[in-house]
Parts: C-alpha cells; structure tokens; sequence
C-alpha cells in the first residue's frame, strides 16, 4: 500500500491526529526522498492499559504510510524515574511489556514483521553510549535537565540525580537508534526541544518530533501506568470492564474532557473508520456513523445519550481485549504478569502481625491530612525567613510548622487562612524550633520558584479530615514511620491537575465538603 501512496497522502497518515510536528519542513523532504525511520519509546513501569492504544493507532498509521518503525522498551528509563520499576524487576517487566504490547498490535490487525523491537540496556550500557552520556552531561544544566523532565519524570521536592539524567539519555537514543524522528505524547515536548538542542553540539542531527495530544483517558483524566484504582488494564475481564464504564464521568451534551469520546475518536476511527450505536427503536433506533465529527455533533445535541455510547464503546473495546485476554490465560504468561507485579498484601491482624509491618499497603489513607487555620506568623529567631507558630487544626493546643516554602509567600496571604497541614510526621527540630507538623502546598520549579498553599473547600473548620478519594474509610498511621519513608513514598504521585485540583494518582483530595484546589499552579507538584 505505502508504495503506491504519494508524499503527501505519507504525511497525512503521519501526521493525522497530531497535536504537533517538530521539523515538519524537514519531514516534507525527506518523504520525497525515501521512508521515515522513527521510534516509540516506552518506559516499563506499571501494567500497559487501554490508553496504550492511542500510540498502537499512530504505529499503525505509520507503518501504511512505509515508515521503518521501532519500538523501545526503555528499561533503563524506567528505573532512573524514581525508580518506579525496582532493578530486580526490570527484566520481567521487559518482557511483560513486549508480550502485551505485540499482543495489542496483532489485537489491531499490525504486521509484527515489519516492525522493529529494542531493549534500552541492550546498548545503553555500551562504551561508546555511556562516553556521550558524560559528553552530554558536561554541557548541560541542571536547570535544563530539570525543566527537560518536568512533565514526565516525577518531580520531588529534592531531585534525585537519576531523575536528572533521564531527559539526556532520551535524546541520545534518537541517534543510537539511527532514526529520522521520534514519535511520543506532547507531554514529551520538553524533553524533544532539549533533544533539538544538545544533539547538535555532540556532533549528531537534530530530529523530527511527533507529538500526540495528552489524550483524557477513559476514566477522565490522563491514566498512568502506575495508578491502579481507575485505569482499565488490558487484562480486565468484561465484568470489570462493565464496571469501571459505568463509573466513568460522561455527561449528556458535554464533549470537553470526555475520555469515552476522545476514545472513540483517538482509537476506534483510525482503526476502524465507522461506529456502531446500538439503542432501542423508541429512541431513533441503531445509527453507524462514518465520521467522527458528526458524533462528537449529535452527542452534543443530545441525539446520543451516555449511556449507549458507553455501550458501544464498551462492545468495540471487548472486541480489541479479547486476543489479549485469550494469549494472557497461558499458564507460562499468568505466571509472568505475577512475577512481574507480585500483589502487595496487607498483614492480618492476627497473632504475630505487626502494625505498620513491612508488607503493609502503602496507601494515601496512612496520611492524618487536616484542614488548619493559621493563627500566627511570626519571624524565625535565627533565621532570615518566617514560620508558623500557631496552626488551629482541632486539637486543644494549635501546633507549629517550620518551612522552608513559607519563604515564598507573603505574610499577608498565610495570617487567617485556611490551608492543608499534614499531622502525623514525626516532630523535628528546625533551626531552633520544633516544626510538629507540614504545611502542604503546590510549586512549580523555575526561577523564581512559584509556591502556593493549598485550598480547602470554603466553609471548612479546622480539624477536617482531607482524604484521597476512593480511600475514605482507611484510617491514618499515629504516626508516620520515617524510616520507611511512607510519606516521601506517597508524596511523589501528589499533583495538582490542568484544573487546578490536587490530586494522588488521578485521584482527588477532598474534604466532606468537596474538592481540594490552589489558584493557578496547573501541573504543579504537591509537598
């Protein structure tokens, strides 16, 4: 087929669907020339889940359109990003990865042949690759480097080194992989422009850059490999798969934000070409649509309801799921998806069981999170920099929070407001003074650096619980362990969304009273 295609009908496949292209003049010729050599690198974290098959789309553009595609499951990566995949793991996780991520292709009907598959240690451990991470890492900042990462390594309040070498080892895969272009979400954006700007210097071509918008998962919000409770893993049964579809957030006639319909145009009309709505005679009887836009149309005319969208939605995900299930029922890959991501059990209570043993879930729930009322600001005794001395947060006796973040507030926005404290760390001498809790507020990293408290929801008292939604009824540590690191643990998946709601995991914090905010700090890190 891409034989018989002509440059331009090449680069509309290559480029349907894009949010965006980095060197498309460059693109342009080169498809005049000869085929595209690009990359898709993904880092073996957390289960693959539906969302995987918004770039299994792309791939499959990409190969009618002639390109010369390689897959790389970048082990390396995986563990350098905070290290989400443990070492002793990462080479199971590989081969998870590889089996269902072939399996969705062929689920999609995409040629395994003519595709090509790379381990990143395979050659990032290599001699000549670790001299040009040193090269690289000569010439650039840890300003760049931690702006390069900000969207996709997780951002902690002290930054690991690994984190910061992440962004250069995915700029030098795109020339150790001898490709044209890489191909990956916008929210690699950073870290492409910092590819188009080190490269150079080391004597390599800047690349093309192919970007997808940030698709809303099914669930609402972005899904992330790592969060367990509300993204649709592949191997979900077709009751799971009911379930999780009924919960999912699709009002009538609202087509911001609608993870089912971004699925329908991201995924189903690029793979298929049509939908099939099937609903009783009464209301208008079944409708196949051959263009995207005009469902997005009469779904937001109310001619479609949620309902039995979702129910198509849920018949054509059932149809791409099902070779997935049916390869995964092998005893040989039930056990390893079992090697791969042993399940964390909770001790029993019963004889023997420790509190806050080594086995026990780490889940948000363990964080006594309060809303305070900041009574007092005073000026640290020894220190050019203000504290805390008196948080109401429903005790009898207010507590003291000594932070470095206040730093970056005004006086006049902490005295009387109501914010978010964290009350069951451990109590620390700080300078001096004996800080009994943390103030938990939003940042963005730069220059200067942005720092906003939290919001609780108005008509808040001091005292309110603050929980993580869909673990209301866990009950808080007494106090934190700090030697095993629970808070620092948790804190890496705090975020504050596009909408300026703080989150865990996808999840909301909330109060009996609704959702937790800041003003303005979208995408901001939570400590």
């Amino acid at each position: 087929m891409a034989a018989q295609l002509s440059p331009d009908e090449k680069l509309h496949l290559i480029t349907r669907n894009l949010q965006e292209v980095l060197g498309e003049d460059r693109l342009k010729l080169l498809l005049q020339e000869r085929e595209l050599k690009l990359y898709w690198g993904t880092a073996t974290t957390g289960r693959p889940h539906v969302a995987y098959f918004v770039p299994m789309s792309k791939i499959a553009d990409f190969l009618k359109a002639g390109c010369e595609v390689t897959i790389l499951f970048a082990d390396l990566h995986a563990f350098l990003d905070n290290m989400k995949a443990p070492w002793e793991l990462l080479e199971l996780r590989v081969k998870y990865y590889e089996e269902i991520i072939k399996a969705m292709l062929e689920s999609i009907g995409v040629p395994l042949e003519k595709l090509k598959f790379v381990k990143g240690t395979d050659y990032q451990l290599s001699r000549e690759y670790t001299l040009d991470v040193y090269r690289l890492s000569s010439m650039v900042t840890e300003h760049d480097a931690k702006k390069a990462g900000a969207e996709v390594v997780k951002q902690v309040e002290h930054a690991l080194l690994s984190g910061l070498l992440y962004p250069g080892l995915q700029a030098l895969d795109e020339e150790y992989l001898k490709v044209d272009a890489q191909f990956g979400g916008v929210d690699q954006r950073k870290i492409f422009t910092f590819a188009e700007k080190y490269l150079p210097p080391l004597g390599f071509t800047k690349r093309i850059h192919l970007m997808n918008p940030m698709v809303p998962g099914l669930t609402g919000a972005k899904m992330s490999s790592s969060e367990e409770d509300s993204k649709v893993d592949l191997l979900d049964s077709k009751e799971d798969l009911k379930k999780k579809l009924k919960k999912v957030f699709c009002e009538p006639g609202n087509i911001q934000n609608n993870g089912v319909l971004s699925f329908v145009k991201f995924v189903l009309f690029p793979l298929r070409g049509v939908l099939s709505i099937k609903r009783d005679a009464k209301f208008g009887g079944d409708k196949v649509y051959n263009v995207y836009e005009d469902v997005e149309k009469d779904f937001g005319e109310e001619l479609i309801h949620p309902g039995d969208l979702k129910t198509s939605v849920e018949a054509a995900l059932n149809e791409l799921l099902d070779p997935i299930r049916k390869k995964f029922q092998s005893a040989e890959l039930r056990k390893l998806t079992n090697a791969a991501y042993p399940t964390t059990k909770t001790k029993g209570a019963g004889k023997g069981a420790k509190a806050g043993g080594d086995d026990e879930e780490l889940v948000p729930s363990k964080l006594d999170i309060r809303v305070g009322k900041i009574v007092s600001v005073e000026k640290h005794p020894d220190a050019d920099s203000l504290y805390l001395e008196k948080i109401d947060v429903g005790e009898p006796e207010p507590r003291t929070v000594v932070s470095g973040l206040v730093a970056y507030i005004s006086q006049e926005d902490l005295q009387d407001r109501m914010v978010l404290v964290l009350c069951n760390l451990k109590a620390q001498k700080m300078r001096g003074i004996e800080s009994q809790a943390m103030l938990l507020c939003a940042s963005i990293e730069g220059e200067p650096r942005r720092v906003e408290p939290l919001d609780p929801p108005e008509g808040s008292s001091p005292g309110d619980r603050v929980f993580v939604e869909g673990y209301e009824a866990g009950k808080p540590d007494e106090k934190l362990n700090p030697k095993k690191k629970v808070w620092e643990k948790l804190q890496v998946d705090l975020k504050i969304s596009e909408e300026c709601t703080a989150q865990w995991k996808d999840n909301l914090l909330m109060t009996k009273l609704g959702q937790v905010r800041c003003k303005t700090l979208k995408g901001g890190n939570i400590s």
